[in-house]
């Protein structure tokens, strides 16, 4: 194999100035950008004044271009991965691809850099020395067997949620877990409109159903015992 490598790079969650010095150079310095959506990737890269070429790959069209992807490494050229907020293969694209460079011997570099969940975990003033990183839960079948699995998780658990579906989840955990458990809900992290609400996973739903809910969601919940 080449020495070309595959880089993902963390894309800001928020705030554009989140963008670390080291990630600006990799995108403008390699061969090819693989982005998430070319169209929101377009306003980064142009605030940045990055003019690399960029190409879309998402989650439904990951498999499809995945030889491709490969060809283009294997002819020794560096592709950069982003995705339109936070770190590549975080509840986003970017592990099949990684697991097909650890096959071929590609070599992969992943920068430290923006994620939604770490702030939040710290923010929520539960214990982040453990905790489970769960992600988006499974939207209509599994849902409730997904819960009924964590319910005895003996430390703090980390969840992304749609807006849409904040208070039902809050609602079907506060069932499971229990109306006392702690959480936290926080949204639109580094943007302008950020927030973070705290109390019991009963005390959230009844806030955020009299209140609404915009924005992009991690919420956090503590562990049995």
């Amino acid at each position: 194999m080449s020495d070309a490598k595959l880089f993902f790079v963390p894309t800001p969650v928020g705030n554009l100035m989140d963008m670390t010095y080291r990630a600006v150079e990799v995108l403008k310095t390699v061969d090819l950008i693989l982005a998430e959506d070319t169209r929101t990737s377009k306003t980064l890269l142009q605030h940045y004044g990055i003019e690399t070429p960029m190409q879309s790959y998402h989650k439904f069209n990951e498999h499809q271009k995945l030889s491709q992807v490969m060809d283009i490494l294997a002819s020794g050229r560096s592709i950069a991965v982003i995705t339109d907020a936070g770190t590549p293969g975080i509840s986003d694209p970017g592990f099949l691809l990684a697991r097909e460079c650890v096959k071929e011997e590609v070599e992969i570099e992943t920068l430290p850099g923006a994620t939604a969940f770490v702030p939040a975990l710290v923010n929520s003033g539960l214990p982040c020395d453990r905790f489970l990183f769960v992600g988006f839960l499974p939207q209509k079948k599994g849902r409730q067997s997904s819960l009924a699995l964590l319910k005895d998780v003996d430390c703090t658990m980390v969840f992304y949620e749609s807006p849409f579906r904040l208070v039902k989840a809050l609602e079907q955990m506060a069932e499971v877990f229990g109306d006392d458990r702690r959480a936290s809900v926080s949204r639109e992290i580094s943007k302008l409109h950020e927030e973070t609400r705290r109390g019991t996973l009963r005390e959230l739903a009844a806030s955020f159903a009299e209140s609404g809910v915009k924005g992009e969601i991690v919420l956090v919940v503590e562990g049995v015992g």
